[in-house]
């Protein structure tokens, strides 16, 4: 082999020179969020397995004898990601190599592009790991595992994240740096984004982020791919998953290349389930399908600009549990909290049948970077979108073909942002963003619309000042919304005629912040923000049967806009790389908070009886806390514990906010066999999650009193097979393995049937 890669580069470089193999490659490995050295990380170029080398205590290697060339070479760690870097050998050459944890809990420190972001903000990480074997699931449900972050469901195909008590429009969702359109529309429906397109995803908590968005009260998720890799060689990944639950496949391709005209990376993502079932009986009609591709192109125009274009097409399938949509009164009483939901078939099924949705969504970014000079960055965006979404109840005479609801919804943003660092360590960063929205109902449907038809027009303006001074970081922003909608309403009245309804609302954003980094390793950060939001469409004018979550809603055209005041105190301490733990604390007061009241009495329409909600406001105290703890008994032995809990009050009315999540708990071991000579990163983990039953609330203030609490017990085994030149990346995971029978506060089909039972699947990732 050293024969033939030795012949190969000597007839590959200049004609009558000899080559010298005399060259070394020295550098360290280090952890890529908390920058510690790796010590006995192992390292093997994959052009010649038999050169390499481990790190010493310090994390420092170095590999000789190596000649002019490119190679790769391959780093691998215990409880770490398996990494491949290229890199090109001209002469002896120094480089630092970063990995990640199979788990980012504790991540403070998040990269996007190739800067470090280092801010009072408390961040947590999903890694790629964790979206390789998990990418089956919906995004909300791939990060439900970062503590002080939960789901709020509608069955089994529908998720949307929420971050301390707060989802739907409080929490800004950025898609490759795009602010997800779509969901304003209301909280069935699940952001239309791919996990596998992420490399990490990253969940920002507190009320810092003002530069994503004026209306993140609860907190961002940031969902971003990393740079394109500028290797001239064709690689990629190809991942396949299979679970036991709806008998579901998953498969994702990915290829990326860096070519003389483009870098390019090419995504495609397909997905078939069927039936989920629960320990006692089928979900009818929980299958979904899904479609989705991505494209990447980056190109460095010159050395200081770098240019980059990003489209990515979502489709979607979604079927909705038949027992949820009750024709008459009577039975509705009888659905709600019945042991078994009505139209429960005996047999399991791949058909999608009314009621179902389909939508598909098509998103368009171009981004252009210039280096001014060493401290001054310019930083230009756009971002298109085009959201389509039709739903289908079951409708007589043979209509229900017809989609009960069919919108199209067309967004265009266009953001600029200024950054100077300078080297006394200031850091100024202002930006602009415009962004118009425009929302239209597809006629034919027969029914009056749910989400009427409007026009949005936004005009923002931020900045935010870091100063890094020793040990001290200090962090101050305000940010201004200006937004005006135009509505075109059908009256709630007969005669019924058009409507047209004009709001305009100015909203301010204020944020400050320190962290102190202690001599010993222990970080505190205290972080205070001021964020007013107005109320999205949805919670001003819808007016029907939101078929996804089976109930009436009624918005409340007189709504204003929210005032909330957030204080988030968080620790984060490392002892010796084995003791990890971060500690967090907020406390958040809101004014005019809306919220989702049901009613009373139900309803009884043409399509069925259903329940009634109505937007309301009220003032609001939110306040819990997050803890989460890595401790290393040994090399081969990790513990993992988290705790969240959330309180929510009505202070207005001294009543429990509803729709709180409860407290959680969860618990879990893994072990690092040692490596085998052809299988490495072996990990067994087994994890139990225990939920609270919610006891914060009044009976009057549900249709069905909170279920009971519950606990999950999950097994997971994994480990990388090396081939010749690539690996395989295998796992096998089990969960709910006890198959218990329960049901979740914060999904809405808790009304009507019990969560899936036990689960197994295997993940199969073949890099090349």
């Amino acid at each position: 082999m050293k024969f033939f890669l030795f012949i190969t580069l000597l007839f590959g470089g200049i004609a009558g020179q000899a080559q010298d193999c005399s060259y070394v490659l020295s550098g360290r490995v280090i952890d890529r969020v908390s920058r510690a050295p790796l010590s006995y990380a192992t390292l093997r170029l994959v052009e010649d397995k038999t050169m390499g080398a481990i790190t010493d205590d310090a994390g420092n290697f170095n590999i000789e004898n190596l000649c002019n060339g490119a190679y790769h070479v391959e780093i691998s760690y215990i409880g770490y990601e398996t990494e491949i870097k290229y890199i090109e050998i001209d002469g002896s050459t120094g480089i630092e190599f970063e990995l990640s944890q199979h788990d980012e809990i504790l991540s403070e420190i998040v990269v996007h592009g190739e800067k470090d972001e280092i801010t009072t903000e408390v961040h947590n990480v999903v890694s790629e790991d964790k979206i390789r074997t998990e990418g089956n699931k919906s995004l909300a449900d791939v990060i439900e595992g970062v503590s002080g972050v939960s789901v709020l469901k509608t069955g089994s195909g529908v998720s949307k994240p929420m971050i301390h008590g707060l989802y739907g429009n409080r929490i800004t969702i950025l898609n490759n740096g795009i602010a997800q359109a779509g969901q304003q529309w209301g909280n069935d429906h699940a952001p239309e984004i791919d996990p596998f397109v992420a490399d990490h995803i990253s969940v920002v908590k507190g009320a810092a982020a003002l530069q994503y968005g004026g209306n993140s009260l609860g907190g961002v998720v940031m969902v971003d791919p990393y740079k394109i890799s500028k290797d001239p060689h064709l690689h990629g990944k190809s991942t396949y998953v299979f679970q036991s639950n709806g008998l579901g496949h998953t498969i994702n391709t990915q290829i990326e290349k860096a070519d003389t005209w483009a870098s390019w990376r090419l995504s495609g993502t397909a997905k078939y389930m069927g039936d989920n079932r629960t320990p006692d009986y089928f979900l009818t009609n929980t299958g979904k399908r899904e479609a989705n591709i991505a494209v990447q192109l980056e190109k460095q125009m010159r050395e200081n600009w770098n240019t980059s274009a990003y489209y990515s097409l979502f489709n979607t399938n979604i079927g909705i549990l038949r027992g949820s949509h009750i024709s008459n009164l009577s039975d509705l009483e009888e659905a709600i909290g019945r042991d078994e939901p009505f139209f429960t078939k005996d047999k399991f099924s791949y058909q999608i049948a009314s009621p179902h949705q389909k939508v598909n969504h098509h998103l368009l970014k171009l981004k252009s970077e210039l280096m001014m000079d060493d401290n001054k960055y310019l930083t230009v965006q756009y971002g298109g979108q085009l959201d389509k979404r039709n739903e289908f109840d079951v409708r007589r005479n043979g209509r229900s073909e017809i989609p009960a609801m069919s919108l199209r919804l067309y967004s265009h943003s266009l953001s600029g942002t200024y950054e100077i660092n300078h080297d006394e360590g200031d850091n100024l960063k202002l930006g602009v963003l415009t962004n118009f929205t425009d929302n239209t109902n597809s006629p034919g449907t027969g029914i009056l619309p749910l989400i009427p038809d409007y026009r949005s027009f936004n005009a923002s303006g931020f900045a935010i000042w870091q100063k890094k001074k020793n040990e001290w970081l200090y962090e101050a922003g305000t940010r201004y919304d200006y937004k005006n909608i135009r509505v075109w309403s059908i009256s709630r009245s007969v005669p019924r005629v058009v409507e047209h309804h004009h709001h305009l609302f100015h909203n301010l954003a204020l944020n400050a912040g320190v962290k102190y980094q202690f001599r010993s390793p222990l970080k505190l950060s205290l972080n205070t923000g001021y964020v007013q939001r107005s109320p999205e469409v949805n919670e001003l004018y819808s007016y029907g049967l939101h078929q996804g979550v089976s109930g009436i809603e009624e918005g409340s055209p007189d709504l204003e806009a929210e005032n909330s005041i957030k204080t988030v105190l968080a620790a984060n301490w490392q002892l010796k790389g084995r003791l990890s733990l971060q500690a967090l604390g907020y406390f958040q007061l809101v004014n005019d908070f809306i919220f989702l009241e049901p009613q009373e009495d139900f309803r009884l329409t043409i399509r069925g009886a259903y329940p009634v909600f109505i937007y309301k406001q009220t003032d609001a105290r939110i306040s819990g806390g997050d803890l989460t703890v890595h401790y290393e008994v040994s090399k081969p032995i990790k513990i993992n514990l988290a705790y969240a809990f959330v309180r929510g009050q009505d202070i207005s009315h001294n009543v429990p906010l509803i729709n709180m999540p409860s407290d959680n708990i969860s618990s879990g071991i893994t072990l690092f066999p040692k490596d085998g000579k052809n299988m490495t990163d072996k990990t067994i983990s087994i994890k139990g999650k225990y939920v609270f039953e919610q006891t914060r609330l009044l009976p009057e203030q549900d249709f069905l009193a909170p279920p009971d609490g519950f606990f999950l017990l999950s097994a997971e085994i994994g480990s990388i097979i090396h081939l010749k030149q690539t690996h395989v990346n295998l796992t096998l995971k089990a969960e709910n393995l006890l198959n218990v029978t329960y049901r979740d506060y914060l999904n809405r089909m808790r009304y009507f049937a019990d969560e899936p039972g036990r689960n197994f699947s295997v993940s199969v990732n073949y890099t090349f």
